[in-house]
């Protein structure tokens, strides 16, 4: 039997959109498999392992080896900068990082406090164009922190604008694109190079590219 490859994916729109990359790639996964609760999930017809677990915990679990591959958005990818191999873009679940806020926001502040659950990468930004703010890390709702005036803008993902619209908010300046990646443990490259060698061409055949920091 070949070795088994354990994988890390985020529950969720990801989850659903690299599971049918799976399958377009030709690898066998039961039907039950969308709708199952649990958090480990065995394939074994195609030796392979999910774990399914919270976008931001993936490369945790990758770096420390528990898994040997994952699925991870890049906002995550730029948020963590965990020690891990960034191997193939695979082009699902399209988004991007954006500055928001009230139409009419008080510019007279020194420091404008800025809300958002990606502080390393909104401070990053922020520091790149030379503007000094103060960073308030939340975990949900950000778009309530300038309504209540806990912040005077957000650093979030945009998918449509729609939440940003029916909360009366506007997108002051866009950040970055993400995509989601898949990732590959270090030392699990050495070991089952083969395998992981295999998914990624797999893979890059439904995508059509690779990866492009």
């Amino acid at each position: 039997m070949r070795d088994v490859l354990t994988i890390a994916m985020p529950k969720g729109r990801i989850f659903e959109e690299a599971a049918q990359l799976l399958r377009e790639a030709g690898y066998e996964l039961p039907p039950e498999f969308d709708d199952s609760r649990k958090l480990i999930i065995e394939v074994e017809r195609e030796s392979l392992r999910f774990i399914l677990a919270k976008p931001m915990d993936v490369p945790t679990y990758v770096e420390h080896g528990v898994a040997d591959l994952g699925i991870a958005g890049k906002d995550t990818m730029l948020e963590e900068e965990r020690d891990v191999y960034e191997v193939l873009d695979l082009h699902i679940s399209d988004c991007y990082l954006a500055v928001a806020g009230l139409p009419y926001p008080d510019v007279n502040d020194v420091a404008p406090k800025v809300a958002t659950k990606y502080p390393a990468v909104a401070s990053k930004y922020f520091r790149e164009q030379g503007e000094q703010v103060e960073i308030i890390k939340l975990n949900g709702s950000i778009e309530l922190a300038p309504l209540i005036g806990l912040a005077d803008r957000i650093v979030d993902i945009v998918s449509t604008g729609r939440t940003l619209r029916e909360n009366g908010l506007v997108e002051l300046e866009h950040i970055q694109a993400i995509t989601s990646r898949l990732i590959v443990n270090p030392v699990s490259y050495r070991l089952k190079d083969k395998r992981i060698d295999e998914m990624v061409e797999r893979l890059s055949l439904v995508v059509g590219g690779t990866s492009d920091d």
